[in-house]
């Protein structure tokens, strides 16, 4: 009898093992199941994250379900905290998080030129090349940017498909306009004054165009949620630069909200992450990033959290192929690139804030 207790486990740990190894992506190295050992004993990762929770849960529990031996402690914050707080951690030496997750693409980048850990997801190939920055960053997300609108006191007739339109629209009716056209605060939101910046760099004359928009005086915001909430009510009749994944799906549940796709050009927002060079569950780290990239992660961010995929093999038209044939050429995706940076020189951010602000008080 003494002989069976042992033999017993030495197979159950085989089916595991066995199990563990079938489930394994295709294609994926054969050392893989290393890192998915090492990271069992790990036993969670740690994500700070700008997409919110209720967003990001379908992509928990998945990953959750795919290794169950590894919990996600998922932090969900707003761009500037996230940044402040990571660097804070780093530079004292403390608990931080193995991931960053960040939609604020420019101050992600800017973390990950200074902290990220060099690794080569396995899903690097399904991805397009602007999206991969020195196998450190990647982006994990195809999001336009759009313009909101309140489809009751805003006739179908009037929608504006384009920047341009969209100042004549506020330009010419100045006073029905007054204090109801919202948009981000770029001096409170990373996130919107990434977006601005690239505005400017697509649109040669946006200082101008911006002009015609503010006409009637901006009501600025430092969330999404906020400025939907006010186009919604009728507070605000319409918004620009507003993330397309956020805007369609509460659409899916509120009558009130019209989503217009700019067709002169549509910023496309891709989420940035990388894994810290100070992680304590970079092997659990190396899975989740794995996860979000992979055709099961970024089906479900498709389908569940209406956030589109970068990959261009997901069902339906929530990823780069369903985005292209609605846009076609009218896409400008921001690359997870050095250019990013451009901005966050401090005086030229000062400048562009300054200019900004003349533009929009014209």
């Amino acid at each position: 009898m003494s002989n069976i207790f042992p033999l017993s486990l030495l197979a159950a740990a085989v089916l595991v093992s066995s199990s563990a190894m079938s489930a394994l992506p295709q294609g994926y190295p054969a050392d893989y199941q290393k890192v998915v050992d090492a990271a069992t004993k790990e036993g969670k990762v740690v994500v700070y994250s700008t997409t919110d929770t209720k967003a990001a849960g379908p992509l928990i529990q998945g990953f959750e379900a795919a290794y169950p031996g590894i919990k996600v402690e998922y932090n969900d914050m707003n761009s500037t905290e996230l940044y402040n707080r990571f660097i804070s951690e780093q530079a004292s030496g403390g608990g931080s998080g193995d991931v960053i997750w960040s939609s604020s693409m420019d101050t992600a980048l800017k973390l990950a030129t200074d902290y990220a850990q060099e690794y080569k997801s396995p899903e690097q190939g399904q991805l397009p090349k602007w999206a991969v920055w020195n196998n450190k960053a990647y982006g994990t997300t195809y999001e336009p940017v759009v313009f909101i609108y309140n489809k009751r006191l805003i006739p179908a007739g009037e929608v504006p498909d384009s920047h341009t339109a969209l100042a004549k629209l506020i330009s010419s009716q100045a006073d029905k306009f007054k204090g109801k056209v919202t948009t981000y605060d770029i001096e409170k939101s990373g996130l919107g004054f990434m977006l601005s910046a690239q505005d400017s760099k697509a649109d040669p004359n946006y200082f101008q165009t911006l002009a015609g928009v503010a006409k009637g005086g901006l009501a600025v915001q430092s969330s999404t949620g906020t400025m939907m909430e006010r186009v919604s009510s009728g507070e605000n009749l319409i918004g620009f630069n507003i993330l397309g994944s956020y805007a369609e799906a509460r659409a899916k549940t509120d009558p009130s909200l019209g989503i217009s796709y700019p067709k002169d050009y549509t910023l496309v927002l891709s989420r940035v992450s990388f894994i810290s060079q100070q992680s304590q569950n970079s092997n659990a780290a190396k899975l989740w990033l794995d996860y979000v990239l992979s055709e099961k992660g970024q089906s479900i961010l498709a389908s569940q959290a209406d956030i589109p995929s970068i990959r261009n093999d997901i069902d339906g038209k929530n990823d780069i192929d369903g985005m292209t044939k609605m846009l076609g050429k009218a896409l400008k995706p921001i690359p997870v690139d050095e250019s990013l940076l451009e901005f966050l020189q401090p005086k030229k951010r000062l400048d562009y804030i300054k200019q900004w602000r003349e533009a929009a008080a014209k």
